[in-house]
């Protein structure tokens, strides 16, 4: 929702242009029957007039003082605002700084680059949507502190062969800020803890969901072939009027007939395309046929390299891909599963959260003491089932947990108990008790199949929600770029 505004770039005006929207305002095991819908891709109040008030202010006395104290002390242009998000800013410094970085980062990887408003615009779409996401993680109270973002960082450490000392020094000899490289893997977290919070722990897979899977990859016949694509999107928003869709279709199908007569699908996608991958030249990256939504996968089967789809309606909007490679891979046979078990504390009205937290970490603390943990899981999980066996949920197979129990399980070695790690069902205590390759079966294509469907529409749900994100905030963007 792009709208521009004559004002001047310090001051926000209440009678400009802009766009408005409507206020955003028991066991961990994974088999709910509940079934998401197929979106494509992956809010916020609306400013009220008290607001709008309130940013003007600030706006002025920001910008009395900046005055005051350059006219003062030196002779450098002032800052000026690019963009208003809700009730916060995005000043044209860090639109230029991120511009920066991703025009570097597009010359390194040698791609076609669009002119360089076409691409500043891009730039500043991915700035507004990050500091929407940005905002609703502090409405949730979502926050990364020093213990988790370290423990982050020595995982990458170790994932590189270094020491957390090493690392620093390795990109610090690249010419990084280290400090500014925390506060950017931090900000990251954040993402991914509220992608986890709104997106992913609400998605559900369905037997009826993996069967339908099982059945399509032996229909195709070509399970292990995967395909590399590039995609360009061209959105239809929810509830579009007729008129609307016929305008997204004439689009696709101008942008379409550019593509035939010769234009490059990477600068084409970074300056048409609605999707997440716009900046990366529209690049998916390799995919098998069963991790795309039907409607890709048709269109994938029936092109060869280098050839270019027409334009189809499917999850978001319209869509055009072009298959880039395309190679054969052997699946694989082996899955590795974890003997795990677990003691599950609830919230509840007579147990507020942060005192469910406290019993939590107390227990976790009588654990590593010594205590044994199928005495306290009896005594004290809520998870029933397990509870009257120690809280052992036996050997797992990957995507058979929720995501926020999986990740933190996956984390552990053999004997390792876990901090307390919240998931949609509570606050879990983990403990992994061993692990084993098995080879492949039935369950092991069924949970590979859980994976992959898993996955997709986590891939889909986020973009849609996204979409809804931009959709209902406020947003002015002070000066043509």
């Amino acid at each position: 929702m792009w709208t521009a505004s004559t004002a001047t770039a310090t001051t926000p005006s209440c009678c400009s242009s802009s766009s408005r929207g409507s206020p955003a305002s028991a066991t961990p095991w994974n088999g709910c029957s509940n079934r998401a819908s197929w979106v494509m891709l992956p809010a916020t109040d609306p400013l009220e007039s008290s607001m709008i008030a309130r940013l003007i202010l600030a706006a002025f006395l920001t910008l009395l003082s900046t005055t005051v104290l350059t006219a003062v002390a030196t002779a450098e242009p002032i800052d000026r605002i690019v963009a208003v998000v809700n009730d916060d800013v995005i000043l044209a410094s860090e639109l230029d700084e991120r511009y920066r970085q991703v025009l570097q980062r597009l010359k390194k990887e040698g791609r076609r680059l669009p002119d360089e408003q076409t691409l500043k615009r891009q730039v500043l779409e991915r700035l507004i949507l990050e500091k929407l996401q940005l905002q609703l993680a502090d409405r949730n109270n979502i926050r990364v502190d020093d213990e988790a973002l370290n423990a982050h960082l020595e995982r990458l450490a170790r994932e590189n062969g270094l020491s957390l000392e090493g690392f620093r020094q390795a990109l610090e000899a690249q010419g990084v800020d280290y400090a500014a490289f925390r506060e950017e893997v931090r900000r990251q977290m954040r993402l991914q803890r509220l992608h986890r919070q709104m997106v992913r722990n609400r998605v559900r897979v369905t037997d009826q969901e993996i069967d339908n899977l099982l059945a399509n990859r032996k229909a195709w016949g070509d399970a292990g072939t995967r395909y590399h694509l590039a995609h360009i999107l061209i959105p239809v928003p929810d509830g579009a009027s007729p008129e609307q869709v016929q305008a997204a279709r004439r689009k696709a199908e101008r942008i379409h007939s550019r593509l035939l007569e010769g234009a490059d699908f990477a600068a084409t996608a970074m300056a048409e395309s609605a999707a997440r991958t716009a900046l990366e030249g529209g690049d998916l990256g390799w995919r098998r046929l069963d991790q795309l939504p039907e409607s890709f996968a048709e269109a994938a089967r029936r092109l060869k390299p280098g050839e270019i789809s027409d334009p189809f309606q499917g999850p978001g909007g319209f869509h055009i891909i072009k298959l880039l490679e395309i190679k054969g891979e052997q699946a694989p046979r082996i899955v590795r599963q974890t003997h795990v078990r677990h003691i599950l504390i609830k919230p509840n009205p007579l147990l507020p959260p942060e005192e469910a937290r406290h019993r939590a970490e107390q227990i976790r603390q009588r654990i590593l003491n010594g205590e044994d943990f199928a005495d306290l899981a009896r005594a004290h999980s809520e998870d029933t089932l397990s509870a009257a066996k120690g809280g052992d949920l036996g050997w797992v197979n990957p995507g058979q947990m929720v995501p926020a129990f999986e990740e933190a399980m996956d984390r552990l070695k053999p004997g390792e108990v876990s901090p307390v790690v919240r998931s949609p069902f509570g606050l879990h205590i983990i403990q992994v008790l061993g692990r084993r390759e098995k080879d492949s079966t039935e369950d092991f294509q069924r949970a590979r199949a859980r994976q992959i469907i898993r996955k997709r529409k986590e891939e889909e749900e986020l973009q849609h929600w996204l979409q809804r994100l931009r959709d209902e905030a406020w947003v002015e963007i002070r000066e043509p770029l």
